[in-house]
């Protein structure tokens, strides 16, 4: 079985629901990482969760870049190991270069908790495996600089990796559907090996149905069918 490795910093505070969902509801190897390990050794997947990593200062994700743990995380993204960074997570990912763009305060002003459709744009990532393009998920956010912007001159679909979109519930793109105004609806991208996903929208928070959704468990069935067909071919992952 795929072993998972999630990671977590001073102020992470999705970690252990990440645990859970992987280890508890998938029952998938898993194991909790402190940001000060040097070694990612035996690692098939790792997810950076969400929370306010050394309390969003300067910017989110900032500071968190510097921990000795990034640097064998930038090993095995560069090995096309999975990577998933989910909220804080995709923050992290973003300035630790790992991903483009940058984040800013939500168009609102305001910290945003609440519940969305995301849309799938692109199926050619491990965490997409299993899904249909124009497939909808239902996930909550929940964030205060969630307003994702591409780099400026780099807003081609295909080479920044639109993976999903806030969508209404038709599948249609709108203002209303989008919670924090990011750029184009974006609410996720992978990097253009396919293998790094962030998203802002929380699927380990969609896992069971008593919590509202258990859509987000098929993006981690997706990147558990992904490892394995993997390794059933011979490839390295």
């Amino acid at each position: 079985m795929p072993n998972f490795g999630v990671l977590f910093f001073p102020g992470s505070n999705c970690d252990h629901d990440c645990y859970h969902a992987i280890r508890k509801i998938l029952g998938q190897p898993c194991d909790l990482i402190w940001h000060e390990e040097t070694s990612l050794a035996g690692i098939d997947c790792v997810v950076i969760p969400g929370g306010f990593s050394y309390g969003d200062y300067l910017r989110a994700g900032a500071i968190s870049q510097f921990s000795p743990v990034v640097g064998p995380l930038r090993e095995l993204a560069g090995l096309g190991v999975p990577v998933i960074g989910i909220c804080n997570g995709f923050q992290i990912l973003v300035e630790s270069g790992l991903l483009p763009g940058a984040f800013i305060h939500n168009s609102s002003l305001k910290f945003v908790c609440r519940w969305t459709n995301v849309r799938i744009e692109d199926t050619d990532t491990p965490f997409t495996y299993l899904l249909r393009k124009g497939e909808m998920l239902k996930l909550p956010v929940a964030n205060a600089q969630g307003n994702f912007v591409l780099p400026p001159g780099r807003n081609d679909v295909e080479e920044q990796r639109i993976v999903l979109r806030y969508c209404g519930k038709d599948g249609e793109l709108s203002a209303e559907a989008n919670p924090s105004g990011a750029e184009d609806n974006i609410a996720g991208i992978a990097n253009s090996q396919g293998n790094v996903l962030g998203m802002m929208p929380h699927p380990e928070r969609s896992f069971e149905n008593l919590l509202g959704s258990e859509d987000g468990k098929r993006m981690f069935e997706s990147a558990i069918s992904w490892i394995k067909a993997k390794d059933t071919a011979g490839e390295t992952v």
